[in-house]
């Protein structure tokens, strides 16, 4: 009788087990401001994280382009991981203050796209994101890191950081396959139409290489190797950069983020800088090597 007991107990429990899950992860996506179409791309991203289940994302934004920044002073400790989608005016002193000790107690970063051109002249900012772009950067900024026979190489010549080819489908080489975000992603997969930033330069303090792209010199790119898709050494902060997903001119016509390589590796991303685990399978409509894949709602397949 006491183990007919017990089993119906156990029974109890494994039934009741998958009405449980856990809290989902709490992301702050930053934006307000920017040279490219954030209006649309901080939309995109928190839709993109709540579609998921994995997290739940609230939108700070800051004042328009000269506006009174002193009352921008989000409170990044309720957080988990920070999304940036920012490329604008300084922030606050203040806030500038908060945003370092979030990192520097191992808060979570994501770095996306054009937030790699923000606060050139933010020493800590740019050892953050490791390599940026534009607003002045050049040689003073630091080493270009680029590939050359696979192998990272930091190239200190004189010149301006950043820029980009024209926008095309290109294919992505993975680097580090045994990555919690890469584990089981194809080591080549096609990307959806998008910008592929090059002659990125700066403290280049990559830790991991996830992901590079080769620049075609026909199409106005570098002709090189370069790093798309990155974490950075920055004490306990686990922080990740990826440059992919320009924001097309509506939530509709934007392939760059309706691209499944993209969303994919953003979810991932956010989930491993916020808890430094990946728990996500590869979704079946993931990119081949010669064919991309869109999800135009920004979300999965009902059956996945």
């Amino acid at each position: 009788m006491k183990r007919i007991f017990l089993l119906l107990a156990l029974l109890a429990v494994v039934a009741i087990a998958p009405t449980y899950s856990r809290k989902p992860i709490k992301a702050l996506i930053v934006s307000g401001q920017n040279n490219h179409n954030w209006q649309v791309s901080h939309l995109v991203l928190q839709q993109i994280i709540n579609n998921s289940g994995l997290a739940e994302a609230d939108i700070t934004l800051t004042a328009p382009a000269g506006g009174d920044m002193s009352s921008f002073a989000p409170d990044f400790s309720k957080y988990d991981v920070v999304v940036l989608d920012y490329n604008g005016d300084r922030w606050p002193a203040k806030t500038d203050e908060a945003f370092l000790e979030f990192v520097r107690k191992g808060g979570g970063v994501v770095i996306y796209h054009a937030a790699d051109n923000a606060f050139a002249e933010w020493e800590e900012f740019n050892r953050i994101i490791a390599l940026g772009g534009w607003e002045n950067r050049d040689e003073r900024s630091g080493p270009y890191y680029y590939l050359v026979d696979g192998r990272p190489t930091l190239d200190r010549s004189k010149g301006p950081g950043g820029s980009h080819g024209s926008e095309r489908e290109y294919p992505m080489h993975c680097r580090k396959a045994d990555h919690p975000i890469t584990k089981g992603l194809p080591d080549n997969w096609m990307h959806a139409r998008d910008e592929m930033y090059d002659r990125m330069r700066g403290p280049a303090n990559i830790k991991d290489l996830l992901y590079s792209g080769y620049a075609d010199a026909s199409k106005g790119g570098s002709g090189r190797e370069e790093p798309l898709v990155f974490t950075v050494d920055y004490g306990k902060a686990r922080i990740f950069h990826l440059m992919l997903g320009h924001c097309g001119p509506s939530a509709k016509n934007n392939p760059a983020m309706q691209c499944v390589g993209f969303q994919t590796l953003l979810l991932r991303g956010v989930e491993w800088a916020a808890t430094g685990k990946v728990t996500q399978p590869v979704p079946a409509d993931f990119p081949t090597a010669e064919r991309i894949s869109l999800r135009k709602d920004y979300k999965a397949p009902a059956e996945q």
